[in-house]
This record gives C-alpha cells, sequence and structure tokens, in this order.
C-alpha cells in the first residue's frame, strides 16, 4: 500500500488537494453539483497503485440521495471526463460483491502522470 505522506498543516488525518486550475475550469463549474461532492469522497479513497472501488450504494449514503442521484453523478463525471471506468461491479449473495473501479483522470494512476480527459471536455460534448 502507498505510504502517504504527513503534511505539516494536517493535524487530522489527511487532506485533499484538487488542482485549481480544474477548479477555475468551465467543466468542473458546471458539473451537476453532486457529481462535485462525488469527486471529493471518491478521492479520499484513492491510491497511487491501484483503481478507486467506488459504487452507486456507497454514493447514496455519502451524498444523502437517491440511486437515480447517485447514478447521474457518475454519469456526469464520466461523460465529462473526471473519471474513467476501469472495472465493473459484481453482486453474489455468497461470496463477496465487489464495487465499481474508477480512474480519476486529475490524479496519477499506476505511477503514471494523471491523463487529464476532463480537460478535452467542451460544452458541445
Amino acid at each position: 500500500m502507498a505510504r502517504k505522506h504527513k503534511q505539516p498543516f494536517d493535524t487530522r488525518k489527511g487532506l485533499l488537494m484538487l488542482p485549481i486550475v480544474m477548479l477555475h475550469s468551465e467543466n468542473y463549474r458546471t458539473l451537476y453539483p453532486y457529481a462535485q461532492q462525488l469527486i471529493l469522497h471518491m478521492q479520499i479513497h484513492w491510491r497511487g497503485e491501484k483503481p478507486v472501488a467506488f459504487g452507486v450504494r456507497e454514493a447514496m449514503k455519502v451524498l444523502r440521495c437517491d440511486k437515480r442521484t447517485a447514478m447521474k453523478a457518475f454519469n456526469d463525471l464520466q461523460k465529462r471526463g473526471f473519471i474513467i471506468k476501469v472495472g465493473e461491479s459484481l453482486f453474489n449473495s455468497r461470496t463477496k460483491s465487489k464495487a465499481r473501479t474508477w480512474h480519476l483522470t486529475w490524479m496519477p494512476f499506476n505511477w503514471l502522470e494523471p491523463t487529464k480527459e476532463w480537460e478535452k471536455w467542451t460544452d458541445e460534448n
């Protein structure tokens, strides 16, 4: 597991850092509000060496919304290039279920630089 470096101003177990250019982009500013919140919750689970496992049920819980709203947030993030689906979910009552997995395009993945697909979005998409 990747070790996170503690910052001198991090006194409560973790920080989230988002690129300022992303926050000021038209793409981010016009996102569905639940999608903006979902970005933060997904980044909490980010590790450099593996995709983020985060499903609709988890989104419903952290966003305090219904299934349709959570699905709309995921769809908006995918459509605008903030996340890319890496693995599909699996539900099995006898074995462990598995959440859908995602690559956060503003963050490094598999030790490679961020792919930044969100920068390619235009209002016409």
